[in-house]
């Protein structure tokens, strides 16, 4: 909705910066969003930092946006095609609250473009439930305490996204599903590849469980490791939920009710303590009568419930220098058992009860000893809604609460786009073959497996399929034009227009005899001449005199190893198929 240049970025630099602090807003149904409402608890000073050469006024809010880009809605709306979408026939601009500060607005602009699509997967379909089109959010640079550095270089480019049904079954299929869709998308060659280019939102839920969703996951690789692990995260919730039912504990009979105990710990010599306490933090103490042996359980690896009431507390409270809460029933060395023993008669509990210390300033306690509660009470419901961070190790960790649909409500700056059938047809008419067509089509035409997967993915169809019309395949074999297209070694023209005419170019001189199809693996756009069998015999005798000796003694080792030799003299000049006669012969 603006046009700034896309892809400039500057990691060091920038010109100004903007402290902004973000407020909730009622939805179209006098509803606030549960996540809004969260992100407003955490008191964030927001700051972005700006360069100029990527950031205009529309991005700080403080000018209308342009009408929405063509090219990009255009892409949007094809890569729906390839989908098997339905197209809109009105596309409507609506808001999406984002108060975590990552766009400076407060929403996202975003747009349904497709609905109801769907893409083979091995004997079955995954259903499309929509494609939107959206605008990118900032880096984030930092965050600290009660502060937030964005850097806004990204922010406003144009995102596809792509909803699937929950038609995924095992971690497995979910990493699978996203190749199909990475693969898709990539074939189409409207959109950027590359580390980074796609993210995922992984979304889990286990029978008795709800939907958790593991936010922006930069891997495919990473995602049958992290829906396990969630997996087996929202089965402890539900067992843990099934043993306080068994206790008796439900979520009225939980208070929030925090105790200050800073006096009792002033002194102590638990480090971390005491060192927040000679900086002036206040510690309150909160009691958990039937949580006994259920804090500790494991719900991840090398993880337990209690990083569940730790994250919130990081997040929420904002008190993130970890550890940032001691617990009366750990096995590890915190206060001492007097000081304990102290704590726990001002919280008025027996012994065995479960009691969690905070600390921080006054305020942040006090929010902490909230969320405590909060999510002890949850835990009587069983899996809460959330949205989780994926960390490196595999498992996920606490990153807000998951939104609702208040948090979407219609953009008055922007009217709808009425899509003309003109355009959509026009654009349909453009569109390439999906990439399990060109798979297909490649397994006809009798290229092996491994490469016509490859090739079916790769931008470089596009000029395989343009050769391919023009000259067929008599003069250059599928899979050898194929294997050229996508071998690194090959030259690579600058643009797909120079890239065409070089290799029309090539094929033509093939056809004419001039140059073999292995003279394009020596990487030289100025390609070696062919030369004459009796020319190329009398080099290849040549080198074959200069083969080092004390080589392998096996007949078909020693062939390979002849055949290493002398094609460093000879590829590109003569066909390897003659020059592996000869040197059978010789060898023989």
């Amino acid at each position: 909705f603006c046009r700034c240049p896309a892809g400039v970025y500057n990691k060091h630099k920038h010109h100004a910066e903007v402290l902004r602090h973000m407020r909730p807003t009622l939805s179209e149904m006098g509803q606030y969003d549960g996540t809004a409402l969260m992100e407003f608890k955490t008191k964030k000073n927001i700051i972005y930092l700006l360069n100029n050469d990527s950031v205009c006024t529309y991005e700080m809010d403080d000018a209308p946006p342009f009408e929405i880009d063509d090219v990009a809605l255009d892409r949007s709306i094809a890569v729906g095609m390839l989908l098997g979408c339905n197209i809109v026939g009105e596309v409507h601009i609506t808001r999406k609250q984002y108060l975590d500060g990552s766009i400076p607005t407060g929403f996202q602009r975003t747009a349904i473009i497709g609905t109801d699509g769907d893409i083979p997967f091995g004997e079955k379909f995954i259903h499309i439930r929509q494609i939107s089109i959206e605008e990118d959010s900032c880096r984030e640079v930092s965050d600290k305490g009660h502060e937030r550095v964005y850097r806004t270089d990204r922010l406003g480019m144009p995102l596809i996204e792509t909803v699937t049904d929950p038609d995924m079954k095992t971690p497995e299929e979910a990493r699978d599903v996203g190749q199909v869709i990475r693969h898709m998308a990539r074939a189409s060659g409207l959109v950027r590849t590359g580390s980074g280019a796609g993210r995922q939102d992984v979304n889990v839920s286990v029978t008795g469980g709800t939907r958790i969703e593991i936010k922006g996951v930069s891997s495919l690789r990473a995602i049958p490791r992290l829906v396990h692990n969630e997996a087996l995260r929202q089965r402890t919730l539900v067992g843990i939920k099934g043993e306080l039912e068994r206790r008796g504990i439900t979520a009225e009979s939980i208070g929030d009710q925090g105790f200050d105990v800073t006096s009792i710990v002033r002194g102590t010599q638990c480090n971390f303590i005491a060192k927040a306490v000679e900086k002036g933090a206040s510690v309150l103490a909160m009691a958990l009568p039937g949580f006994q042996g259920l804090l500790q359980l494991q719900t991840q690896p090398r993880t337990s419930f209690l990083k569940e009431i730790s994250d919130r507390i990081r997040v929420i409270a904002c008190i993130d220098d970890l550890p940032n809460l001691a617990l009366s029933t750990q096995e590890v060395p915190t206060l001492s058992s007097g000081e304990w023993d102290r704590v726990i008669r001002v919280c008025g509990v027996e012994a065995d009860v479960p009691v969690i210390v905070v600390w921080g300033r006054l305020k942040d306690a006090e929010t902490a000893v909230r969320e405590i509660a909060i999510r002890a009470r949850e835990a009587c419901v069983g899996v809460p809604e959330e949205t989780r961070q994926a960390l490196e190790d595999g498992t996920n960790g606490f990153e807000r609460i998951l939104p609702g649909a208040d948090r979407m409500y219609p953009d008055t700056d922007l009217p709808p786009i009425a899509l003309a059938d003109e355009r959509v047809n026009g654009i349909r008419e453009s569109l390439g073959s999906r990439p399990w067509e060109r798979f297909a089509h490649l397994k006809e035409l009798g290229v092996g497996h491994d490469l016509a997967e490859r090739l079916s993915r790769h931008r470089a169809w596009y000029l395989f399929e343009h050769l391919h019309r023009k000259f067929g395949f008599e003069f250059i074999s599928a899979t050898t034009l194929a294997s050229m297209l996508l071998d690194r070694s090959c030259p690579r023209p600058a643009s797909m227009g120079a890239a065409a005419n070089w290799w029309e170019d090539v094929i033509q001189r093939i056809q004419k005899g001039e140059i073999i199809p292995e003279a394009v693996w020596n990487s030289d756009e100025s390609l070696l001449k062919r030369v004459s069998d009796d020319e190329g015999r009398t080099i290849f005798d040549q080198t074959f005199e200069s083969l080092p000796t004390g080589g392998p003694t096996d007949p078909q080792k020693k062939e390979n190893f002849a055949m290493q030799h002398v094609m460093k003299e000879l590829l590109g000049r003569v066909p390897g198929s003659t020059v592996r006669q000869w040197v059978a012969e010789v060898v023989s």
